[in-house]
């Protein structure tokens, strides 16, 4: 009987190792490929979310500098701005006098009247918060911090007006077993959680590492990575601030960050081997491959998944965010010591 037990736990680990290693794209094969140069490299560590102003010409860029991920102790970063419309300009710090620990992720940008209003999420030693600012110009004045029971463990934010905002929670551990099974279990446990102005309430949940986060304006839909499935889910956003679940689109590669082009399309960065991604984070390897991909949603069941760029890690390792400018995307990543321009030709 013993043995008899023995040998069904030997089986049950045997098939989570394979489930393990099948989901997160451990023997997929990375190898270069983009239609389209490099025009820039530039030199910043951990450039990890990154949102352009097509009109207003110029890139937000949230970058903290990491020695792993995620972090064991305090770190420090800033916001830069980096102008678009010339091809030597260099990145602007707007963030030297904020006032305390500041360690962004992801970041949202939205144009208002004569300014913009821009949020980050804040990691600090003590706690998660939302940091509110106001772009004019070159000038980012920090406008107050905003913290609750529900950022639990923030990941990205998208503004839906001045003062309403959606964010999506990674896990619903901190730490511990239950951190370390939504990882390599794959268990969907994260969340997205809606304010109001006022109140904070989840609006989604059951996603497996809910990551980037981004709308549709035109449209009110929310689209959510999901990384640790390999997925985009959209939602319908009704007019109360609540989520409708409309379907998931596979995309074969651990979606990250998520940003919009003029046409609607989805530009999103993507690990596609998330243990390779993982050992990299932490120290183990040197390099972790990349990918790029377009989703052009048309409507429920009616869309297209390409992947753009692919790099075994060479170029830059685990990218997580390509954001369009005109035929430009500018890519960053967790703790690289730069970003990429690239220039499409197709």
């Amino acid at each position: 009987m013993t043995q008899k037990i023995g040998l069904g736990l030997l089986g049950l680990l045997l098939v989570f190792v394979a489930y393990t290693f099948v989901s997160t794209g451990y023997f997929r094969t990375i190898t270069p490929r983009f239609a389209g140069e490099v025009v820039r490299r530039v030199p910043i560590v951990g450039a990890e979310d990154i949102t352009t102003s097509t009109a207003g010409g110029f890139a937000l860029v949230s970058a903290t500098e990491r020695g792993v991920y995620p972090p064991a102790e305090e770190e420090f970063g800033g916001l830069y701005r980096l102008d678009l419309t010339r091809e030597d300009a260099p990145l602007q710090l707007l963030t030297a006098d904020f006032p305390g620990s500041f360690a962004p992720h992801g970041i949202s940008m939205l144009p208002l009247d004569s300014s913009y209003r821009v949020l980050a999420i804040n990691h600090t030693p003590t706690d998660h918060r939302i940091e509110v600012f106001t772009l004019r110009g070159n000038r980012l004045d920090h406008e107050r911090t905003l913290t609750d029971a529900s950022m639990i463990s923030p990941n990205d934010v998208v503004l839906v007006d001045d003062n309403r905002f959606y964010f999506t929670n990674d896990h619903a551990y901190p730490s511990g077993v239950g951190r370390l099974l939504e990882d390599y279990g794959g268990l969907a446990l994260s969340n997205v959680v809606y304010y109001d102005g006022t109140t904070y309430r989840v609006v989604a949940d059951g996603i497996a590492y809910a990551n980037g986060i981004n709308i549709d304006r035109a449209r009110q839909l929310l689209y959510v990575a999901s990384p640790r499935r390999f997925l985009v889910q959209v939602y319908d956003i009704e007019p109360d601030g609540s989520l409708t679940f409309v379907e998931a689109i596979p995309c074969g590669t651990g979606v990250d960050n998520i940003e919009l082009d003029t046409a609607g399309r989805l530009w999103i960065g993507a690990h596609p081997n998330l243990l390779r991604f993982a050992a990299y984070a932490k120290g183990k390897r040197p390099t972790s491959p990349s990918e790029i991909l377009r989703i052009d949603y048309r409507g429920r069941g009616d869309y297209s998944v390409e992947s753009i760029f692919t790099d075994p890690g060479d170029l830059l390792s685990a990218t997580t965010v390509a954001s369009p400018y005109q035929n430009r995307l500018l890519v960053g990543s967790v703790m690289d010591d730069h970003l990429l321009v690239l220039e499409r030709t197709e």
